[in-house]
């Protein structure tokens, strides 16, 4: 008989906000934001660069732009400004972005000259000021990971073109509008170098698919003490194989939660299952896994409680 015994753990807006993308004619779907372009340098780059501020830095940014209403472009950046260490421009269209709404965003200045795989984190807002009455201006803001398939982000129906262009509201008076960028630069953990097991002591569970939930059961149970060590004493034996002894996969897993430096993959406790690669795609009900796994191991606990520990129907 084989069994796995370690030491005992020590710790036990309405707004839709997307990419500058020129928009086309007609309804846009609604997964999500659409890339505009991707940057492929030779040069690598962490996920997130790794001179991202300790502290977050702001920073606010006016831009003038006059003889606004005779402006012959479709689309106007302003120069560039620093935040935290990070070039940064306001982008807009004045007549609209193929919408009859002003359409402005933020968008990083130097993104076609960065590293392949470059990556900064800003919370920021855009305004358009009233210069008649300041309580009038308009102001949205949002947040976004920037990156180079979306460098730019913001509001594409930022405020309607016809309130924009009376000068009896405010917003553009001898011809000049005004409008004010707040940046704000946080630092965010580089997830390529992040070490999970140094900074927590734990490690995660790789996802297969759709494996999410059934990871989140199996760390809720190993973090249950008695749960965990019940899995130790399961008998196994030696010609027994991970992938098809439930088990002996429990034990494998929970032994490498505990002692591996990095995330652990639940393939073997999947095919121990009976699961395929189909199976990991499918969203599968927590509970019912649950008692199914519950019911598969309860036979090879019994013989560790019926020797006077806790009735396994107690622990669960």
């Amino acid at each position: 008989m084989t069994m796995l015994t370690p030491q005992p753990l020590d710790q036990e807006d309405e707004e839709m906000l997307v990419p500058h993308t020129e928009l086309v004619e007609g309804p846009q779907p609604l997964e999500g934001p659409q890339p505009m372009e991707v940057v492929a340098q030779g040069e690598t780059a962490n996920a997130v660069e790794n001179h991202a501020v300790d502290e977050p830095q702001e920073s606010r940014f006016p831009w003038t732009i006059e003889n606004f209403s005779r402006m012959n472009v479709k689309k106007l950046y302003s120069d560039s400004f620093t935040v935290g260490g990070y070039k940064w421009r306001v982008l807009i269209f004045p007549k609209g972005n193929n919408v009859d709404h002003l359409s402005m965003y933020l968008d990083v200045a130097d993104s076609a000259n960065l590293p392949y795989g470059w990556s900064r984190y800003a919370q920021f807002s855009l305004a358009v000021v009233n210069q008649i009455h300041s309580k009038l201006t308009i102001r949205k803001d949002t947040q976004h990971q920037f990156h180079a398939r979306e460098s730019d982000w913001g509001f594409t129906s930022f405020m309607a073109l016809g309130d924009l262009y009376d000068p009896s509201r405010g917003y553009i008076v001898n011809d000049t509008v005004i409008i004010e960028a707040d940046v704000v630069v946080r630092k965010i953990t580089d997830y390529w170098t992040y070490d999970s097991k140094k900074e927590t002591g734990y490690v995660g569970l790789k996802n297969q698919g759709a494996t999410c939930y059934m990871n989140s059961l199996l760390q809720t149970l190993y973090h249950i003490p008695y749960f965990r060590k019940a899995v130790y004493h399961m008998p196994t034996t030696e010609n027994d194989n991970p992938s098809g002894s439930i088990p002996l996969a429990l034990q494998s897993l929970f032994y490498k939660l505990q002692y591996n430096d990095t995330s652990v993959a639940t393939k073997d406790l999947t095919k121990s299952f009976g699961w395929d690669t189909y199976d990991s795609f499918l969203q599968h009900d927590v509970q019912e896994l649950n008692r199914v796994l519950c019911e598969k191991l309860e036979d090879k606990m019994k013989v560790w409680f019926d020797s006077g520990n806790l009735q396994f129907s107690f622990l669960l």
